[in-house]
């Protein structure tokens, strides 16, 4: 797989604010962690592509002018790490981890405080 080619579709994807194009990186039954999502949504760990559509959606919604640059992306067995700036200039970064079909089945994100 082309992890530095995914970052890169991954960052358009998310600048676009286009919730098709976004989730079309990732399996129906995904698995995504984040303490974001906790404070937006009540739990950090959402199970499935409607459960990530709600939460990004609510997200969306509430940060209009979100944005990534892509600074890093490190490659793993079957998963990769992004570090990405958001448009307040704040350092992240989102593990994926991947299935055969190449689509994410599981991602962990974290924010610096």
């Amino acid at each position: 797989m082309d992890y530095d080619a995914f970052a890169i579709a991954w960052e358009a994807a998310w600048n676009s604010h286009d919730l098709d194009r976004i989730l079309g990186h990732y399996a129906e039954d995904v698995v995504f962690r984040s303490q974001k999502a906790m404070r937006l949504v009540g739990h950090g760990e959402l199970h499935g592509k409607a459960a990530l559509c709600a939460y990004w959606s609510r997200a969306l919604e509430a940060q209009p002018d979100l944005s990534f640059i892509v600074v890093d992306v490190l490659h793993g067995h079957g998963m990769m790490v992004i570090t990405y700036r958001n448009q307040r200039d704040v350092l992240a970064a989102e593990t994926l981890r991947f299935g055969a079909d190449g689509l994410v089945v599981e991602a962990s994100a974290c924010h610096k405080p």
